[in-house]
């Protein structure tokens, strides 16, 4: 099984959300935290989180980037809980059997996602239009990883 988990290439999630994701933490899309809410009353940081951010499951806060890897079931099934407890406490899940299933919901989309290699990046692009929140992913493959133009080269006088 294939999941994301956070990833800092560099400190600019730390300047741009209010809560950054820890690097390592299993990650989703996290864009039932914008269902309710209205953009007109959004911050700058929470405008970025909500076009840009994947949720970290543990500091609750949003990544730019997410990598694929391996979930063992032990994990999935820690992860599974530790959202259906946000599910439950934070959005008012009718009962835990409810909060379970949306929490399950949330991992099973996440993994139609990361149908890639292991170590393929990917990051999320949100717009809202009429109440109707719409999602692009973007993949980097491992292997465009290697591929970065020169824009400098050094030179022996």
């Amino acid at each position: 099984m294939k999941l994301a988990k956070t990833i800092q290439l560099d400190i600019s999630d730390n300047n741009v959300y209010s809560i950054s994701a820890s690097p390592g933490e299993w990650a989703i899309t996290g864009t039932f935290f914008f269902v309710d809410s209205n953009p007109e009353k959004w911050g700058k940081k929470e405008q970025i989180a909500f076009r840009d951010g994947w949720l970290g499951v543990g500091s609750y806060g949003r990544s730019t980037l997410v990598q694929i890897s391996t979930i063992s079931n032990e994990e999935k099934r820690i992860l599974k809980e530790n959202l259906s407890v946000l599910i439950l406490k934070e959005f008012r899940a009718p009962g835990m059997l409810a909060a379970l299933d949306a929490a399950q919901k949330e991992i099973e989309d996440m993994e139609k996602l990361c149908n890639h290699p292991n170590g393929t990046l990917l990051s999320i692009r949100r717009d809202i239009n009429n109440k109707e929140i719409k999602e692009k992913v973007s993949i980097i493959s491992p292997e465009m990883n290697d591929q970065h133009a020169t824009i400098w080269s050094i030179e022996e006088n």
